[in-house]
């Protein structure tokens, strides 16, 4: 929504507005048409009488009243000081009841919306959608929130990657207003599947190519919800029984994966390559001819084939195509020696990897 839409809410909601405005033109208009019919000013004179008599000013008169005239100047004065004070009456309550702060804060939102394109837009800031946003923010990911809670919006912590906004997710002016169209993914934490149904629909709508994934809370509402178009639904409750069960079946499993997948991006990362980045010469290369391991001490753990099948530990004649995505595990600068490895043209002048260089992998996870 752009500024003029703003303030147009802003108005509708504020009746005392419109009724002032109204008051003000209506006396002085007929200010302007009084003094021409009861004294035959020209329109000029007219609107010039109108100003210094509504305005109070004490200038003199253009030429001398007669007795109908000082009486209808007398009634638009005092009915000009009513209209003035009831003015300043409802401009002091609009300063001082918030709505102005709120239309400022508005306004800077829309001026940083404007600037913002492959963005994150988190719906819903309970718990699930704090942590979501406090993870995209550590990833260095820009984060527009919108939820219509204002009262809690005022309490998100700053940060140079967020902006946060008072709206309601199920509307398509929410939407829009947040830059749908330039989005990267929405992610809807309400806590009602139905309204998370409704932004899905809606999200899907404007912005066709958008990742969207849902939470939901019931088991009917997830095939609800992939039929409506997100890509993903999570199921907090399913997903936190699991775990607790996996944690006693195999506890040091699961301890290991979050130590990767939780660990900070300075020391051990699972990252997701895409294979679009191939050169030329090395598209239909295998993973052997690489020397993925050799040359970059990252690990293949796992990729996804442009069927869409998951290969985990995939062979070493696995040949790589455009399509492909690799699931990589490593260290930093691991993971870009890879990135490197394959968009290098000649592979063969690449330096191998000094595996002593770092400490091993291992005692990063521990």
């Amino acid at each position: 929504m752009d500024r003029t839409g703003i303030i147009r809410r802003r108005i509708r909601k504020s009746p005392q507005v419109i009724v002032m405005v109204v008051s003000i033109l209506t006396i002085f208009c007929i200010s302007t048409l009084g003094f021409m019919y009861l004294e035959a000013y020209n329109f000029i004179d007219a609107v010039y009488m109108t100003i210094i008599t509504v305005s109070t000013v004490g200038f003199g008169e253009i030429h001398p009243l007669s007795e109908t005239g000082r009486l209808f100047t007398s009634f638009i004065i005092v009915t000009s000081l009513s209209i003035f004070a009831y003015s300043i009456s409802t401009i002091t309550q609009y300063m001082f009841s918030g709505e102005l702060r709120i239309y400022l804060k508005n306004y800077k939102v829309n001026q940083l919306l404007v600037k913002t394109k492959d963005h994150i837009i988190i719906c819903g800031y309970g718990r699930n959608g704090s942590q979501a946003t406090e993870e995209l923010l550590s990833l260095g990911m820009t984060v527009v929130v919108v939820d219509q809670d204002e009262n809690l919006t005022d309490t998100i912590p700053a940060h140079p990657h967020l902006i946060v906004m008072a709206g309601n997710a199920i509307q398509d002016e929410t939407m829009v207003r947040a830059r749908i169209s330039k989005a990267k993914a929405l992610i809807t934490t309400l806590p009602n599947d139905a309204d998370n149904l409704f932004v899905v629909l809606t999200a899907r709508e404007l912005n066709p190519r958008l990742q969207i994934i849902s939470r939901a809370s019931e088991d009917h509402s997830y095939a609800k919800l992939k039929r409506g178009g997100a890509n993903n639904v999570i199921m907090p409750d399913k997903v936190g029984g699991i775990r607790m069960a996996k944690l006693i079946a195999q506890p040091d499993i699961v301890e290991f994966i979050e130590s990767i997948l939780l660990h900070k991006q300075d020391e051990v990362n699972l990252e997701e390559i895409s294979c679009d980045v191939l050169s030329s010469g090395n598209i239909h290369k295998s993973i052997r001819e690489f020397g993925i391991r050799d040359f970059s001490g990252a690990n293949i753990i796992g990729l996804k084939t442009s069927d869409g099948v998951y290969i985990f530990n995939p062979s070493p004649d696995f040949k790589l195509s455009p399509e492909d995505k690799l699931f990589v595990l490593g260290t930093p600068r691991q993971i870009e020696s890879l990135r490197k490895l394959i968009t290098d043209e000649n592979t063969s002048h690449t330096q191998p990897y000094n595996r002593f260089a770092e400490k091993d992998l291992k005692d990063q996870l521990l």
